[in-house]
């Protein structure tokens, strides 16, 4: 298929739909960070810039991707809803469809859309479609099938050429995690918690973050099976959304290259976008017998749901089209990752002393030792 990207960022859905054989046609991206990734990466595709400014599509364009902006419907953003400033810019992919009506088109954003709101988000996106004539379908899809990092996002793909519950609901795999210890696998957390949520993920990562506003990077930590703790070097956290390292270093050229862990946060896993593009090329034949109750007005949108065209259904159905066979996280990992600062690690502690979670029997007392070792390290430091 001949694609247009819209909110393209880094390029994950493009590069996921490349590898799966389809044509890039045009990004429109106005971040100019991530406007120099793609002009790297991609230099043959053109991108237009604002989407704002965007007239029209190619005639030509059979899909139409966005992964339009999330920071209204996260749950570590401003939660504003389908109307905040930004994620109401997927109006622009209505109007565009309107000018031009493309057969495909795809969508992702975060799973909290589904609840933000009593799920408004979701109910304006499958109104919109409905009324321009598209089935639809859509699914929470965890980039843990592929990679080491547990990430939930949703895919929601609508059509007038076909079902889409043909190629986004007909495969489901069980998930086959490996047995975890402290001694022999890492496990990775968000250090910037510890009193009401830990993010704790065994042989992972928890869900990469874009950082804040001002560029200020927040990368998960990972206790390694010899006790250190680290920050994982920015070029695996690309491989971690299934990008080759290095390639948001053209946006050094631009700004610091801490931005470079909000080009990487806010990206669509590549592996996630290159299977859909697989089932674009060659559907499958979705069950009925997956079919849940009619989803009635007003109702809560379950975890994935179809359209038929006369009909909206739950679908009963994983986060898990695949399982790929990976290394464990700790083989996984190329570059040496940043020690967790002395403190941050008390800041840590402190908190989870607060706290009322329960922690895997021996995390804290790893943590406390790694905080021991850097207080050490300094000593000596100081000393010299």
């Amino acid at each position: 298929m001949k694609v247009v990207g819209l909110f393209a960022g880094i390029g994950g859905l493009e590069l996921g739909l490349s590898r799966a054989g389809h044509e890039r046609l045009m990004f429109s991206e106005v971040w100019p960070l991530a406007a120099q990734v793609l002009a790297a990466h991609f230099p043959e595709t053109p991108n237009v810039g604002d989407v704002a400014a965007l007239r029209g599509l190619p005639g030509e364009t059979e899909l139409v991707a966005a992964g339009f902006p999330c920071q209204d419907l996260s749950q570590a953003g401003r939660t504003q809803g389908i109307e905040g400033r930004k994620s109401s810019l997927v109006e622009h992919v209505f109007r565009l469809l309107d000018e031009t009506p493309a057969p495909y088109a795809l969508l992702e954003n975060v799973s909290f859309m589904l609840s933000l709101d009593r799920g408004r988000a979701m109910a304006r996106l499958v109104a919109a479609f409905e009324e321009r004539g598209y089935l639809w379908a859509y699914r929470v899809v965890n980039t843990l099938a592929f990679l080491p990092q547990r990430r939930e996002r949703v895919l929601f793909l609508a059509s007038r050429a076909a079902d889409p519950a043909d190629i986004l609901l007909v495969d489901e795999a069980a998930p086959c995690p490996r047995a975890t210890s402290l001694p022999t696998h890492a496990h990775g957390f968000y250090w910037t918690e510890g009193v009401r949520g830990l993010g704790w993920a065994p042989d992972c990562v928890p869900t990469l973050k874009n950082g804040s506003t001002l560029g200020i990077a927040s990368p998960p930590a990972i206790l390694l099976p010899g006790g250190e703790v680290v920050t994982p070097d920015i070029r695996d956290a690309e491989r971690l959304q299934g990008f080759p390292a290095d390639w948001t270093a053209p946006a050094e050229a631009l700004g610091r290259a801490n931005w470079r862990w909000s080009l990487v946060g806010n990206a669509v896993s590549a592996p996630v976008a290159e299977w859909v593009g697989g089932r674009l090329e060659a559907p499958g034949d979705y069950d009925p017998a997956r079919d849940g109750a009619p989803l009635e007005e007003g109702a809560r949108w379950p975890r994935a749901a179809r359209y038929d065209g006369d009909r909206r259904f739950g679908v009963e159905i994983s986060a898990f089209p695949v399982w790929r066979e990976r290394e464990p996280l700790h083989l996984f990992l190329q570059h040496p990752g940043k020690p967790l600062s002395a403190r941050a690690a008390a800041g840590f502690l402190a908190r989870t002393q607060r706290a009322k979670l329960r922690f895997e029997p021996g995390f804290r007392e790893s943590v406390a030792a790694h905080l021991e070792a850097m207080l050490a390290a300094r000593s000596l430091v100081a000393a010299e």
